[in-house]
């Protein structure tokens, strides 16, 4: 399949991502709905990686930390013909490599993630060795928001900004819904914008869904000297499809066929 633009990319990874699900009958769609925007704009307009040489030092790294959303990273890299999208079909099954959190088995995958609180603090060791080699490779990471309950992130950029770690930007998937309830009543995290900046970190805020704006953050992000950036991406859990949406229940329910079928119309007619 020929990919034309990162919104088409963002269509049709979604479709991907409820048919991985509902096939394995996995969870966590509506996590993963909610960054396929984000994925799509970085990897069809901002990562420089060569699809040949995926061990490339110079090359640019993504890491989801978030690893529960991983169907979604795993179809944007089948779409970009990382490998062949039949390899999706066997996403959650016994000794697949396409596991049900992210996984660097498979091509394209820097970094297994699946307990919270670790792709961020790895992000920064690798901004960090980079910085070492004088590398002008970037490192991008995708953080939910209720994964900031977590002071394994705090303290990864208290680390980046002492080393002025320009070269990592941290994206929030603010959809606020973790779990069983809001973030709000979880843990608040507000104001989420200064507590940023007062680790020394330049804050951006964006519409995750927006494909414009995200392109333009992101590249202003990361011209950036002296600060490592956090772009605050505020989403919508369940993205694209009208009865996932801002519904908790979608971190861990599974489609049924009906459903899935609705969900595939939603999103061919949007």
């Amino acid at each position: 399949m020929k990919i034309n633009s990162s919104l088409q990319l963002a269509k049709e990874a979604r479709k991907l991502s409820l048919k991985m699900v509902v096939n394995s009958r996995a969870s966590h769609i509506g996590s993963a709905l909610s960054i396929a925007d984000i994925l799509s704009v970085l990897y069809f307009d901002i990562l420089k990686i060569n699809k040949k040489e995926l061990n490339d030092p110079e090359r640019d790294i993504f890491i989801l930390s978030k690893g529960h959303a991983c169907v979604s990273v795993y179809a944007v890299l089948g779409l970009m013909d990382f490998f062949p999208l039949t390899e999706l079909d066997s996403y959650g099954n016994n000794d697949s490599n396409f596991m049900n959190h992210i996984s660097h088995k498979v091509p394209g995958v820097e970094f297994s993630t699946g307990s919270l609180g670790h792709g961020l603090p790895f992000a920064t060791g690798k901004a960090l060795g980079s910085k070492i080699r004088s590398s002008k490779n970037k490192v991008f990471v995708i953080v939910g928001d209720g994964e900031l309950d977590e002071g394994s992130n705090w303290e990864a950029l208290l680390f980046a900004s002492h080393h002025k770690l320009d070269n990592l930007v941290v994206i929030v998937d603010y959809n606020n819904l973790q779990s069983l309830t809001t973030v709000e009543e979880t843990l608040n995290l507000e104001p989420l914008t200064d507590k940023f900046e007062s680790f020394g970190a330049n804050v951006f805020q964006v519409d995750g869904h927006n494909h414009v704006e995200l392109f333009d953050i992101i590249k202003k992000s990361i011209e950036f000297e002296g600060k490592p950036t956090v772009i605050i991406a505020k989403t919508i859990k369940g993205k694209g499809v009208s009865y996932m949406e801002n519904k908790v229940k979608w971190h861990y329910s599974t489609p049924s066929l009906d459903e899935l079928q609705i969900a595939i119309n939603e999103i061919n007619n949007a």
